[in-house]
Formats: structure tokens, sequence, C-alpha cells
């Protein structure tokens, strides 16, 4: 592939990153913008606040077709892992700051999710198993996501020896950790909500 097909296949998957699944959901089922209430994160965990499970699910899924699509079809067409690299890091940037959007994104777990799942489907596996079994203890959807997010990268090493795909998942893993630093220091106070418990008025 060209530098210049590349730099294209890398802008089209910003742009689908760019895609917030939240506000659309939240439009088309005649719920508030997410970022007005809640968390205020256009995100599917703010998502199932504002409008429960059905719009919370559509929201997830979404999110990480964000991730899956321009990385599974940038393989499918024959991009070499330098590229597919760059690829989903622009697709996770996407939901980060949408340029749809006013460049007000979410935290980015679920496309960084996809992402992971497209580069490599056992380590995908891993992050989710990963995921369920932190939530199952703590109850903690945040702590989940940044124990999981935090093994990403060894996952991702693990399971294709990749040292770029692996940098590229610690990037993201950083960010991720910094985009959830209010939720860290609510975990450290004892405030986070947990999984199933809705928040005090």
């Amino acid at each position: 592939m060209t530098n210049l097909e590349i730099a294209v296949a890398t802008y089209i998957s910003y742009l689908i990153g760019s895609v917030s699944s939240a506000i659309i959901v939240c439009r088309a089922m005649g719920l508030p913008d997410p970022r007005t209430l809640g968390s205020r994160n256009p995100g599917a965990t703010n998502v199932l606040r504002i409008g429960g499970k059905k719009a919370a699910i559509i929201t997830l899924a979404g999110d990480m077709l964000k991730g899956v699509i321009p990385v599974l079809t940038a393989r499918w067409l024959g991009f070499e892992a330098n590229a597919l690299a760059l690829i989903s890091f622009a697709a996770f940037l996407g939901h980060l700051f949408p340029i749809f959007f006013r460049f007000e994104g979410g935290k980015g777990v679920a496309t960084a999710l996809g992402c992971i799942l497209a580069l490599s489907f056992p380590a995908g596996l891993s992050w989710i198993a990963t995921w369920g079994i932190v939530a199952m203890l703590f109850r903690y959807s945040s702590l989940a996501s940044l124990m999981a997010s935090l093994l990403a990268p060894v996952y991702i090493w693990y399971f294709t020896d990749n040292f770029l795909w692996a940098a590229t998942t610690a990037l993201m893993s950083l960010i991720l950790i910094i985009r959830h630093r209010t939720n860290i220091a609510k975990l450290i106070r004892g405030e986070e909500s947990k999984i199933g418990k809705k928040k005090a008025a």
C-alpha cells in the first residue's frame, strides 16, 4: 500500500470513530443528550443510566464496531501491520474527539476493545474475560475497564508478538487511564457507583 492509501484509510478510520453511537442512539430513542446528564460521558455506561439496558447495548455494539470495521476492512484489503496500528489508533481517537460532535467524545473503552478484537481475537477475548472477572468480584465497571486495559498490551504482545501493536495498545491504555482520572479519584474515595446500583439523587 502507498503512503497516500494509508493516509486515506487512516482518515476514514478517524471519521468512522467520530460517529458517536451514544448521541445517535439517544436522539433516535428520544432520550436526553448523554453529554448533559449523569457523568456527561457519551458512552454506553452513561446511556445505561439515562435510557436503560436496550439503549446501552446498542451504544456498546456501535462503539465496538467503530474499532472493528476499519481495522478488519484494512486487513481484508491487505494493509500491513504498521498501517493497521495507525488505523486502529485513528478510530480510537475519533471516538475520543469526534469531528461530527464538537470533539466531545467518550472515554474510548468499547472502541479500544473493538480495535483489539480486530487486531487479535484471542487478545480481545482475554480483555473481555478480565473485565468480567474484575466486574464480578468488585462490581465496578470503571475498575474492570482499567484493569482490562492495563493488561491489553500484554495480551496483544503474547498473541501476536507484534511490538508496534502492543505499543499502540499501551498508548490507548494510557489515554484510557487519563480519561478515567475522575473515576479513579472516586474509587479511591469509595464514591464510585457500583454495577447495578443507581446513584443517589
